[in-house]
């Protein structure tokens, strides 16, 4: 895919961070979109700044409301007849030992992370099946290839989410269906701000690793490419993603890297 101007694309937590950055850039290019998150107000704030926001239209979506995804999918639908891309893209992080969290935080990073994104995924699958072509794009992390201490929540969600859209792909290929896997390094969102405590409640604070991460317009600019691109995975961060190839070839090392990283 070389041209990205005439898709019409959803874009999940599109409020803030990743997907607001994505928002911004997809509409330069010319994209039709529709943007979803719980926060209507800053959805309008968001397409008010885009480059053509009379081709920018508002979903306010719950990702873990199982059983609305059906509606939700026909609105986003009905906007310009068709849907061409999906990015899945909300999603929250944890920050807590896993000794101090509470299960319930486990069944919301599940619940938001993998079921949600599942039940969305499935409720427009019909859709991208009947047209004969369609490509999902789910931000997952590189966590979502190895793990690190504090993260055990998410990392789990993440690392579901690789097996499901995995075999999405091996199933759908025949359906003119492709997938595409983002897996982020650190970036410099609020998530970790927005991330679960054992407890439930928002960490609220910030981190080195986060603070210095990627810019999120360079890395939505790395993203889109990647889409282009058709690739089946793409790790796009700085040196943190060679986590990825230790935990392939050098696990034990990587072990030994993550522990003296002390990254929270």
């Amino acid at each position: 895919m070389k041209r990205i101007g005439d898709k019409t694309i959803w874009i999940t937590g599109a409020s803030s961070g990743i997907g607001e950055a994505l928002t911004y850039e997809l509409s330069k290019l010319g994209c039709s979109l529709v943007i979803s998150s719980r926060n209507e107000a800053q959805l309008r704030t968001i397409k008010n700044k885009c480059t053509y926001p009379e081709q920018v239209h508002m979903l306010c979506l719950e990702l873990d409301d199982y059983q609305g995804m059906d509606d939700v999918v026909l609105k986003a639908i009905s906007f310009y007849g068709q849907i061409d891309i999906l990015i899945n893209n909300a999603g929250i992080s944890q920050r807590s030992l896993i000794a101090n969290t509470d299960i319930e935080v486990y069944k919301k990073l599940m619940d938001t992370n993998y079921l949600g994104t599942v039940a969305l995924t499935k409720a427009i699958l019909p859709h991208f099946i009947k047209q004969g072509k369609g490509q999902f794009v789910t931000v997952t992390s590189v966590m979502g290839k190895f793990g690190s201490p504090y993260r055990s929540g998410y990392c789990a969600a993440k690392h579901a989410l690789h097996g499901f859209f995995d075999v999405l792909r091996m199933e759908h290929e025949k359906d003119g269906i492709l997938v595409t896997l983002i897996c982020p390094g650190f970036v410099n969102t609020n998530i970790a701000k927005n991330a679960l405590t054992g407890s439930g409640l928002k960490q609220l604070s910030n981190d080195h690793a986060t603070v210095n991460g990627l810019d999120p317009t360079v890395f939505a600019i790395k993203m889109i490419q990647a889409i282009r691109e058709q690739k089946f995975e793409a790790y796009i961060g700085k040196k943190e993603i060679l986590g990825v190839y230790l935990k392939r070839f050098l696990p034990k090392l990587l072990h030994r890297v993550v522990l003296k990283s002390e990254v929270r």
